[in-house]
């Protein structure tokens, strides 16, 4: 499968830029569709790179359509969908996270849903990004929707040879996810160890996904060899606070990924 255009501009803005923010927008999580269009307004504002749409739940049909449109129309970046199931597709979208999650016991999650959706993506035309998608405990509701067999904090080896497996079976982005706030369950974000260990195995675009709030946890995410970044939560609480952490939070990224473009 060629290269996309979504796909070849976050490959350019790696290497331009060393580091990307990717924003995650979960319907479900926004009280009403206005104040989610204008939280994707004001992060794309603050500098994020790409614009997430999706979540575990309820994220489908006309929700979904009226959502992404009204998105795509306030935003100048790329809309990606990070579907939950099948349902989770629209026209309106850029690109999709053609995701198989490679540690899910039920093979449904691996190839059976991607099988059936297949067919749903290319009638909209919508570009397919092939991702590989890891849980690590504690996983949250992603981990339970999914049925994953979580990869243990304290075993990077784990992680390293299932990011290295999706490589070999053809993915182009590998994502290691803790799930939604795991800071609820006691524990963080992708440990640091972890992080290093992935990106010493693979080659394509490293994504570290799952409670990251701050910029200590942001520096470490790409010091340790993130390449793009899921920020969500911290965008929830208002437009206007939006703005401001995704200024932020762009800056981080710009100052750590000018160090990694220095170092290639």
């Amino acid at each position: 499968m060629k290269h996309g255009k979504v796909e070849i501009y976050i490959n350019e803005m790696l290497k331009v830029k060393g580091a990307m923010i990717f924003g995650l927008l979960d319907p479900m999580d926004y009280k009403d569709e206005d104040r989610l269009v204008k939280t994707a307004k004001a992060i794309v504002d603050g500098g994020i790179d790409v614009v997430m749409l999706g979540g575990s739940t309820g994220v489908q049909g006309t929700l979904l359509d009226s959502t992404a449109k009204k998105v795509k129309e306030v935003i100048d970046v790329p809309l990606v969908l990070f579907p939950g199931n099948m349902a989770t597709v629209t026209k309106h979208a850029d690109a999709i996270y053609f995701m198989s999650m490679l540690n899910a016991r039920n093979a449904y999650w691996i190839t059976q849903a991607q099988m059936l959706a297949a067919p749903i993506v290319r009638a909209a035309r919508v570009e397919p990004l092939p991702v590989g998608y890891i849980m690590v405990s504690p996983g949250g509701t992603a981990g339970w929707v999914g049925d994953a067999n979580v990869v243990p904090r304290e075993n990077p080896k784990i992680a390293a040879a299932l990011a290295l497996a999706g490589e070999y079976m053809g993915n182009r982005i590998i994502i290691t996810d803790t799930g939604s706030n795991p800071g609820a369950y006691g524990e963080g974000p992708i440990p640091k160890d972890m992080i290093r260990m992935v990106r010493s195995v693979i080659t394509v675009p490293y994504v570290v996904s799952g409670g990251i709030k701050n910029t200590e946890q942001l520096k470490d995410a790409f010091a340790y060899g993130g390449d793009c970044v899921h920020i969500g939560t911290a965008f929830e609480e208002s437009p206007e606070k939006a703005f401001r952490a995704a200024k932020l939070f762009s800056s981080v990224a710009k100052e750590e990924g000018l160090k990694k473009v220095k170092k290639a």
